[in-house]
């Protein structure tokens, strides 16, 4: 006789917990039961929606209607302390900038890509032949996505000779991964939480260090990729350009995966080539490529 393991279905939101825009506002303080009373006469004449009518009424604010929102659909991106955020980051602060839209349609099908070839190590270097091409923008703004996604993100700055993440969300970037390299820091000590943005955190590239591509070639790169790739969803991997050293390259090949992007108009076509030979060289998989145009 046979027996068939079944796998247990995914659990389905909790319904239970009352998600109404009113019922959210009474649980944040931002309205009293007697409000919601009030909003719903009013919205009996007006036929405009309750969050909209409490607006009007003059007893929430529209950042109390945006963030009770954000709660119901569970979108980080609508909170309003996001729209302070740095104007790189367009998928918190502009999240329905065309822009926004293609990172989250990139970051769509990067995930398809990894369930059709059943890969769980979700791990890819950004890369690109030269400077000013959009590697830091692009690294931002998908982890930023994924994270607003649900997935526990962590983003590397692998950039420890023009370090720019650090700067982008506004964090300091004194200690990083320069220092949990060379043992001056232990990796807890130097990833930074960003809970704003959803399970997100960063860790940054730390102190510009004399040797990086000797850092990134010992073992303890390796081991502390695989350290962290038990502990992340996704981990993503800002690097340098790839034309004038070789960390991109020594990255990617850690990671074992690529993402390659080029800037229209500006991009060299043989850099690129080259590019594609180094990595197939090393051994990385290329996930997909990425056309910028700023």
């Amino acid at each position: 006789m046979s027996v068939t393991a079944f796998k247990e279905p995914p659990a389905l939101p909790d319904t239970r917990k009352d998600r109404r825009i009113g019922a959210i506002l009474v649980e944040q303080l931002k309205l009293t039961s007697e409000n919601v009373g009030q909003v719903l006469d009013a919205q009996r004449t007006s036929g405009a929606r309750f969050g909209d009518t409490a607006v009007q009424l003059g007893l929430i604010s529209a950042d109390d209607l945006r963030r009770a929102i954000a709660d119901q659909y569970d979108l980080a991106y609508l909170r309003p302390e996001n729209r302070e955020t740095n104007s790189e980051l367009v998928v918190a602060s502009q999240p329905f900038h065309p822009c926004a839209e293609q990172m989250r349609a990139l970051r769509s099908q990067l995930l398809i890509r990894w369930a059709n070839g059943g890969i769980r190590a979700r791990m890819l270097a950004i890369v690109s032949p030269g400077r000013r091409e959009g590697r830091s923008y692009l690294a931002a703004n998908l982890a930023v996505s994924f994270a607003q996604l649900g997935e526990s993100t962590l983003l590397i700055d692998a950039d420890m000779r023009r370090p720019r993440q650090g700067r982008i969300f506004d964090v300091d970037n004194g200690v990083g991964l320069s220092a949990a390299l060379s043992g001056r820091a232990t990796l807890r000590s130097a990833v930074i939480p960003l809970p704003r943005f959803g399970p997100l955190s960063l860790l940054p590239a730390g102190a510009r260090p004399p040797n990086p591509l000797e850092l990134l070639s010992r073992d303890s790169f390796a081991i502390l990729l695989h350290e962290l790739q038990r502990e992340y969803q996704v981990v993503l991997i800002d690097t340098p350009a790839a034309e004038p050293c070789a960390d991109a390259q020594t990255v990617a090949f850690r990671a074992g995966g690529a993402l390659v992007l080029a800037r229209k108009d500006h991009t060299n076509l043989k850099a690129t080539s080259r590019l594609f030979r180094v990595l197939g060289d090393a051994g990385a998989s290329i996930a997909g490529t990425v056309l910028n145009s700023f």
